[in-house]
């Protein structure tokens, strides 16, 4: 059994751990899952982004946390908090974001998911206002987003994302109630 940090009803929230990686890997290599951001990682790319999640958590106490379903812990994926610190007037601020594998797609969990994280970040970490970034084009997420009660805010040419189809994104906000 899992040593969870918070739970929802059927996910549980922790960090990182060495046998998540493959399963990380395997899924952000995929095109599918991988179709809203620049490109699919390689393994050394998905394996460093674990560590810099990580890293975050034991910097700030929130991250893009490790989920995994309740009934039968199954690893699939993250949904969590971070800090974003690019080039944008509200940086730096606290993102909300998600990313599963296809097989936990539309069941609700990543809104499920993302709801728990709210709760966490402005219950247990005292945050007040939390934000969401997608390419504008990512409508699955824009549903999800105002699922959980944000609120539009802008739209934004990316700074990382340059002459890319993804640079234009959404930016959302909630604050704590």
């Amino acid at each position: 059994m899992s040593t969870y940090i918070f739970t929802s009803k059927r996910l549980g929230f922790r960090k990182f751990q060495p046998n998540d990686l493959p399963v990380f890997a395997k899924m952000n290599a995929s095109p599918e899952v991988m179709e809203f951001f620049p490109s699919p990682l390689t393994r050394e790319e998905s394996d460093s982004l674990v560590k810099r999640i990580n890293t975050h958590f034991d910097e700030h106490n929130y991250t893009y946390f490790a989920v995994e379903t309740l009934k039968n812990q199954e690893f699939i994926g993250f949904i969590g908090l971070a800090v974003q610190t690019y080039k944008h007037p509200k940086a730096p601020f606290t993102d909300i974001g998600w990313r599963l594998k296809k097989s936990a797609w539309g069941q609700g969990l990543a809104t499920e998911g993302a709801k728990a994280c709210l709760k966490y970040g402005f219950e247990t970490i005292g945050l007040k206002e939390i934000y969401s970034v997608a390419t504008t084009i990512n409508l699955p997420s824009e549903n999800v987003m105002k699922k959980i009660g944000m609120k539009k805010v802008e739209e934004f040419d990316h700074p990382k994302m340059k002459g890319h189809r993804l640079e234009r994104c959404i930016l959302y906000k909630i604050e704590k109630g």
